[in-house]
């Protein structure tokens, strides 16, 4: 079964994991975003001409939100510093543990896997 967790990420979390992960879809393939030319040339006609725009775009959920998010590439993140607890039972559970709703929680749980 596949566990997942989320939560609600401060626009911080979202700069830096777009930073410093970020990858957008250039002819299907894998393209890191070291330049803001690469969101221009294919985001430019939603008036996404940058980083900081692509940012504004996916947190805010603005109007081409859908353009900006089928953009972007899945994240690749490490495993956490200092391992997950339980995998197997919820955030919320008595027990603790790291797949489920950890709200704003999840900030804590990105830096550790960034």
């Amino acid at each position: 079964n596949p566990y997942v967790t989320f939560g609600d990420p401060t626009l911080r979390s979202g700069r830096e994991l777009i930073y410093k992960r970020g990858c957008g879809k250039v002819n299907k393939q894998r393209i890191p975003l070291k330049d803001n030319q690469i969101i221009s040339d294919n985001l430019g006609r939603y008036g996404i001409h940058g980083m900081e725009d692509l940012i504004h775009e996916i947190y805010t959920v603005g109007p081409h939100f859908k353009q900006a998010n089928n953009f972007l590439w899945p994240f690749k993140l490490n495993t956490p510093k200092g391992g997950f607890v339980a995998k197997r039972h919820g955030f919320v559970e008595p027990r603790g543990g790291d797949w489920g709703n950890r709200e704003e929680l999840i900030n804590k749980l990105i830096k550790r896997m960034n």
